[in-house]
């Protein structure tokens, strides 16, 4: 009877009747490459040399002994439910000097911490304030605790000590 109906399921033309493919496994984001942000490539101009470049964009991804003064930065992201993402920027130098640099529409950094955010919400979160009540009340605790402690003090007179034994052994 189930491999009838799963049968039957199958043999459907639209997938979303079929119960089968409502279940789908977790998928890994997969994010991959240098992240080079629109801020980043606000601070590039020409005349900075290699090193200064490195220091912004970071390492570059690819680098060609056929092309050494191009620089790729390559950067992908994968999610579940998403279309892949990729985004390509080329720096070009003259020498040990930047001389233009091209590439994708880059994403500012607010713009790609929001598309990593789970879009699971959790519901409200509570303020993380004290009322002046709660704070009466915990002076309360912590003076009753600072009086409790020299009493316990008082009754021990002589400070306990802890014996280890030795890492080595004696014969070394």
């Amino acid at each position: 009877m189930a491999c009838a109906v799963l049968g039957a399921c199958s043999s459907m033309s639209s997938s979303s009747i079929n119960p089968v493919n409502w279940i789908t496994p977790y998928k890994v984001d997969v994010i991959q490459g240098n992240f080079v942000s629109k801020e980043q490539v606000e601070q590039l101009r020409p005349g900075l040399s290699r090193d200064e470049v490195k220091a912004l964009l970071g390492t570059p991804l690819m680098t060609s002994l056929f092309h050494v003064d191009r620089w790729d930065y390559v950067f992908t992201m994968k999610r579940q439910g998403v279309e892949p993402q990729s985004f390509k920027y080329t720096v070009f130098f003259k020498g040990d000097q930047l001389e233009r640099f091209e590439g994708d529409a880059m994403p500012s950094e607010a713009e790609f911490v929001s598309k990593l955010s789970n879009q699971r919400k959790l519901g409200k979160i509570p303020p993380l304030e004290a009322s002046e009540a709660q704070l009466k009340a915990a002076e309360k605790v912590s003076a009753a605790r600072a009086d409790a402690k020299p009493a316990v003090a008082s009754e021990s007179t002589s400070p306990q000590t802890t014996v280890y034994p030795p890492l080595e052994s004696p014969r070394q």
